[in-house]
């Protein structure tokens, strides 16, 4: 059988993308539905998985505290972490958009953290917040404060995370400065011409025209806050006590600690399903604030 012309591309089209969705199929799209049906089976590895339906999501709602304390902590990091990191990212963002000298070495050095080991960065924030000999502690000495036990307190823990995230703000910093970098020049000139100071261009013409860039870097910052690990893995491993026991840690101790994986998958369905909800509890929110030029934010969020 002889293929037309538009039957060959086609196929041609289908070919070239197969590898792609090969690998869609069998590792995204397979993996996926084999963690939603084993979060509805009970399965510690060693003994074959049994059905047991919604036991585990009942178990996570109703009988399972720490998974509580978890999403607890989890909420707090993300209420303190995402709009420090927002601030801090747009405060360097309006630095970094100056037409200076050597600007472009300082955009790169600020960037720098975020593609650095997470792990070594995190063996680094053990050193600064150290109560004996960091960095931060002999600062504070300086002017006369004396430094919480940063790690080993239940609540200056938290405290030290959210500080810890902030770090990480590159990638949101370059959204913004593109953001940034993308406000039209005329509209400055026109708000100056009506005798509009500096802070009055800021707000009623940066930020508005900012904003779309802003509702992005929120929506990465929760859904990332909410997957917070390796440095808690790595410095404190939810202690002390369960003052920094976040979700996806108490998801890895269930799994490779505790050998429950029928009840991890649930908890990382949960999971899914708050930054879900977030989500388009973000983009409902985003109606009120959010400008988009020649769009509207209400045709994004149906």
């Amino acid at each position: 059988m002889r293929l037309t012309r538009s039957g060959r591309r086609r196929l041609e089209f289908y070919i070239a993308i197969s590898p792609w969705l090969a690998g869609v199929l069998f590792f995204t799209t397979g993996p996926v539905i084999g963690s939603f049906l084993l979060s509805m089976s009970r399965w510690e590895i060693v003994n074959s998985p049994s059905w047991v339906g919604l036991d585990n999501y009942m178990r996570f709602i109703f009988d399972d505290p720490r998974s509580r304390i978890a999403l607890i902590n989890t909420a707090v990091f993300t209420l303190g972490s995402v709009p420090l990191m927002t601030l801090v990212a747009l405060l360097s963002a309006l630095l970094l958009n100056q037409k200076l000298p050597g600007i472009a070495f300082f955009r790169t050095a600020f960037y720098l953290p975020a593609v650095t080991a997470s792990v070594a960065m995190a063996i680094l924030w053990l050193w600064v917040f150290n109560p004996e000999f960091g960095i931060l502690n002999y600062l504070l000495g300086l002017v006369g404060i004396d430094g919480p036990a940063w790690l080993f307190h239940p609540v200056w823990v938290k405290v030290s995370f959210i500080l810890m995230s902030v770090w990480q703000m590159g990638p949101s910093m370059v959204i913004l400065l593109a953001g940034l970098q993308g406000v039209p020049e005329h509209l400055y000139e026109s708000a100056s011409i009506d005798g509009a100071n500096v802070f009055r261009r800021f707000w009623h013409v940066t930020l508005p025209m900012l904003s779309p860039a802003i509702f992005f870097v929120l929506i990465i910052g929760v859904i990332g806050s909410f997957q917070v690990f390796t440095n808690v893995y790595v410095i404190t491993k939810g202690g002390p006590g369960t003052s920094s026991l976040f979700l996806v840690l108490y998801i890895y101790f269930r799994a490779f600690k505790d050998f429950q994986m029928g009840y991890a998958a649930a908890l990382a369905w949960a999971l899914f399903l708050t930054i879900l909800i977030l989500t388009v509890i973000q983009f409902r929110v985003a109606r009120r604030w959010v400008y988009y030029e020649g769009a509207d934010i209400r045709g994004l969020a149906k």
